[in-house]
């Protein structure tokens, strides 16, 4: 691990300005270490020499004037580094999401969401101690030690001399460390992702596992991978204690050894009884700050472990292709109702796409009209949801995709698109907080509409919902992610709406309701693909489309 990270300093503008407040902290707290080892040098041989209580009063106050200044210094010290490390955290949680929202849903729905999470959650939420104890001290350290060493060298060559010598063991310790505990502190953290992630999955998935008899198998593994996290924590507290062991004993040790240098030139008077306790006092400040840095460093890795996959995230993402500036301008028209975009077909030229190496759909096309429902039928892993993922962009695939003959990618594409999947993807909140999500500035007015195309006229937009829209059946909460939709494609304009098993929990006459809101859309214009098993659904549609599997196509 490295001390200091120049991405850090790069990726996030409050950093830099930490390491300018803190610099000049150390400054006040380096002058104030001086001045505080001459003060009490002084009062002491002065009270050795005889004079009176109240001769040494102004020194007494100058010192507790000394005291305060460093003990604000040091307050404030602490004050900047927790107002930056929620600022940093801020500043890469942001740029964090923006770098993810870049990639795009084909390199999301690749990586793992509790890592994500992980990783935006207490991943960069252990940055506090990184800037909290880690750098102030590494602040002070490249301030206090070498000043510290400089005054040392006018009042005692030899004793700083031996500082010289001395202090680079501390670093060297610290590396050797630094090496032995970084493959522990990797598998710490891997641990813990894997720790989110299995959780995650055990509870999105808890009700197959119920439904299959399997759910009772779960906390054996959750108790497994949390005790691979105890067991891996463990070992980095260990090694933690006893690294900070080490570097107190060493500069315990070459403390004492100027110490002894010391005694032996006042015993030989070679060196006066001030000289040598202003140098024994500054003596072990110079070792403070160093050995603060190798007491922390443990506590700071998980921090930086975090950090440093976050900016690999951002980094990816710099290195991705961007829009140019027109395309990016076509995408916020696209965005805007009546900004003159021509509807036309949707046509999808030559595909092949897959997951993993397995193609799903091979050299597959089609053509849905604008101002249509078309329908997509076919089997169960026939690749329908795929083709409705190869619209959107979120899958990797080769072939051409236009509408109105134009070519979309990236954020001009997913400007252009609409979409309602399979899940709900509701979130905890109001109704209308789930139906305007994506949309913050909608009016009550367009939720309740979206709602009453939906067929939940009657349902209240207050309604408050528990996680994932807990308080709703199955068909309301699907018919809620339909407004949803229905709200994006009409304030946004999209000239593609895509549904994917958008009735599989209503009744028919419900059914009939959103094939209304269908048709309603392409009426409007826009090029309406709905995949669905319902029969109903499908015969309301102006147009089918089917799927074959590709092993059917094959062996036929």
């Amino acid at each position: 691990m490295k001390p200091l990270d120049p991405r850090l300093l790069s990726h996030a503008a409050s950093a830099r300005s930490f390491f300018v407040l803190g610099a000049a902290l150390g400054v006040v707290q380096t002058a104030s270490i001086i001045a505080f080892a001459w003060l009490v040098t002084h009062l002491i041989v002065s009270a050795i020499a005889g004079e009176r209580v109240n001769e040494l009063l102004p020194w007494f106050g100058a010192l507790l004037a000394v005291i305060a200044v460093r003990s604000a210094a040091t307050w404030g010290m602490e004050a900047v580094s927790a107002r930056a490390a929620a600022k940093v955290k801020s500043e890469l949680r942001s740029k964090l999401l923006a770098s993810i929202a870049k990639l795009g849903p084909a390199w999301l729905a690749s990586t793992s969401s509790s890592r994500l999470t992980t990783l935006a959650g207490p991943g960069l939420g252990a940055l506090d101690t990184y800037f909290s104890k880690y750098l102030p001290q590494l602040i002070l350290t490249a301030i206090a030690a070498p000043v510290l060493i400089v005054v040392m060298a006018i009042w005692d060559l030899p004793s700083a001399i031996t500082v010289i010598i001395t202090l680079p063991l501390i670093p060297v310790f610290m590396i050797l460390i630094g090496w032995a505990t970084q493959k522990v502190q990797q598998r710490q953290w891997s641990a813990l992702s894997t720790l989110a992630t299995g959780f995650l999955e055990v509870v999105e998935g808890l009700s197959t596992l119920k439904i299959f008899g399997r759910a009772e198998r779960q906390p054996t593994r959750i108790r497994q991978v949390t005790d691979d996290y105890r067991v891996a924590t463990m070992k980095v507290l260990r090694l933690s204690f006893m690294s900070g062991f080490a570097l107190e004993l060493l500069a315990s040790l070459s403390v004492a050894l100027i110490a002894v240098t010391i005694g032996i030139q006042l015993i030989n008077r070679e060196m006066s009884l001030e000289v040598g306790l202003f140098v024994l006092l500054l003596a072990p400040e110079v070792y403070l700050p160093l050995r603060q840095v190798g007491a922390q460093f443990h506590a700071a890795a998980d921090g930086v472990a975090a950090s440093e996959d976050v900016f690999a995230v951002i980094e990816e993402a710099d290195a991705a292709p961007g829009e140019s500036q027109t395309a990016a301008r076509g995408a916020s028209d696209a965005g805007r109702p009546g900004s003159g975009r021509t509807l036309g077909d949707l046509v999808l030229d030559d595909v092949t796409a897959g997951y993993e190496g397995r193609s799903v759909l091979r050299h597959h096309s089609l053509v849905a009209p604008a101002g249509e429902v078309t329908a997509i039928v076919g089997p169960s892993g026939a690749g329908k949801s795929t083709l409705l993922a190869v619209v959107r962009g979120t899958v990797d695939s080769v072939g051409s995709v236009s509408v109105g003959g134009e070519h979309l990618t990236g954020e001009a594409r997913r400007a252009a698109i609409a979409w309602m999947g399979q899940s709900p993807s509701l979130i905890e909140g109001s109704v209308a907080e789930n139906v305007a999500l994506g949309q913050p500035d909608a009016s009550p007015e367009e939720v309740r509409a979206a709602l009453s195309a939906a067929g939940l006229a009657s349902l209240d937009a207050d309604r408050m919902l528990g996680v994932a829209g807990a308080g709703l059946s199955g068909g309301q909460s699907q018919r809620v992610a339909l407004a949803r939709t229905l709200l994006r494609a009409r304030r946004l304009d999209c000239p593609v709406v895509l549904f994917d098993e958008p009735s599989s929990a209503l009744d028919a006459e419900t059914e009939r309701r959103i094939a209304a809101a269908f048709r309603a859309l392409a009426d409007e214009g826009r090029v309406v693909l709905v995949v669905s098993h319902r029969r109903a659904l499908v015969a309301s549609a102006d147009s089918v489309h089917a799927v074959e599997r590709i092993d059917a196509v094959v062996s036929s």
